[in-house]
């Protein structure tokens, strides 16, 4: 029993050290969200902060369409974002046993 006890938090700790890792990796992490074909970027790092913007200049004649377009950008950002952050997080857990439904990190 008490091998069994040690060897899971041998590995608790081994996954807290590589979760810790990812969640840096994912700090440093830039993705770009786009709307209306490339039309408006939006650069954003991993801890969901935006970095810049970049607008085509066509779009300044239509403000409502160029509201618009910078919010899809953004929240596609944000997609990408999480997307990665399920990616590089979601394989730690597998060696674990963990009961269905058990998400990580707590």
């Amino acid at each position: 029993m008490k091998g069994n006890i040690a060897g899971l938090l041998q590995q608790a700790q081994k996954m807290q050290q590589e979760m810790q890792k990812a969640q840096e990796e994912l700090a440093r992490l830039e993705v770009t969200g786009q709307a209306g074909g490339g039309m408006v970027e939006v650069r954003m790092n991993g801890k969901h902060a935006v970095l810049s913007v970049k607008i085509d200049p066509s779009l300044a004649d239509d403000v409502e369409m160029l509201e618009d377009l910078v919010t899809a950008a953004a929240n596609d950002a944000v997609n990408r974002v999480q997307a990665e952050t399920e990616e590089r997080m979601g394989g730690m857990a597998k060696g674990l046993n963990l009961p269905p439904g058990f998400k990580l990190p707590f």
